[in-house]
């Protein structure tokens, strides 16, 4: 067990190092205090390794949680923060490991090494963006209070759960190659906008059935499947009857260079 010091926003705390997996992979303990916060700008960065963000569920006076895997030869993750009036500013990034010269964007994680786990605070909006340099991607944010969402992977799947009435909603969730499904929240309002996108996997983009949308749906070698209830108006475009008197709609845009692109109701 190996502790060391680490300058926070008040005072100091430790992280805690224990050997995890292998004997070269170590865990970074993540415990980032609120202090008053409002509102954040959250920057994460899982270098190599698989991303998973959900949100609190005990009330703790935290801006976020979580445990982060690293390996050995990569050092410890870079762990920042900043409070400015009532918003808060935190950015986590993960080193990258020693490894051979080549590998494709879809190899960089080597099979999943480690894993980074980040649970947020679910109050106040929040700017969120994610990102891994090839491993996958998982972010249940029903719970969360989002504005904006930028997510990307160089070619892992991605499963994004997008927040519960959100309103007035920016977000993207992009990967090189592998699958996307994205979920809109239920109570979405005010006019949002999402894209969700793949260089060669599977596109699924679902709907909450009360939610007016217009939608952009291309692919290059693969189908495109959307749900009847979407009236088709151009090659590429489909829209709900109301949709354009309707106080409450979303704007999707989903692609595929090779994979099919299905949007669904639910």
């Amino acid at each position: 067990l190996i502790l060391a010091p680490l300058d926070r926003l008040s005072g100091k705390k430790h992280i805690e190092e224990k050997q995890m997996k292998t004997l070269d992979t170590l865990i970074y303990d993540l415990s980032e205090p609120l202090n008053g916060a409002v509102t954040a700008t959250l920057n994460i960065n899982a270098g190599d390794g698989n991303l998973n963000i959900d949100t609190l569920t005990g009330g703790e006076p935290l801006l976020a949680s979580g445990t982060l895997e690293y390996l050995e030869s990569q050092g410890p993750p870079a762990h920042s923060a900043a409070l400015d009036n009532v918003r808060a500013a935190l950015s986590l990034r993960g080193g990258e490991a020693k490894r051979g010269w080549f590998k494709l964007p879809w190899d960089a994680c080597a099979g999943g090494a480690y894993e980074w786990h980040v649970h947020i605070n679910p109050a106040g909006p929040s700017d969120l963006t994610a990102h891994c340099d090839g491993g996958s991607v998982r972010l249940d944010l029903a719970a969360a209070a989002l504005t904006r969402l930028a997510a990307d992977t160089g070619g892992g799947n991605m499963d994004v759960a997008l927040p519960d009435h959100a309103s007035n909603l920016s977000a993207t969730a992009k990967t090189g190659g592998g699958s996307v499904t994205l979920v809109v929240g239920s109570g979405t309002t005010g006019s949002s906008a999402v894209e969700a996108g793949s260089g060669a996997g599977n596109v699924e983009v679902r709907v909450p059935s009360g939610i007016a949308a217009r939608i952009r749906a291309t692919s290059g070698l693969g189908k495109i499947i959307v749900d009847p209830r979407f009236a088709q108006v151009d090659t590429n475009t489909y829209r709900s009857p109301d949709y354009d008197t309707a106080a409450d709609r979303i704007d999707i845009f989903a692609h595929s260079g090779a994979g099919n692109v299905s949007i669904t109701t639910w």
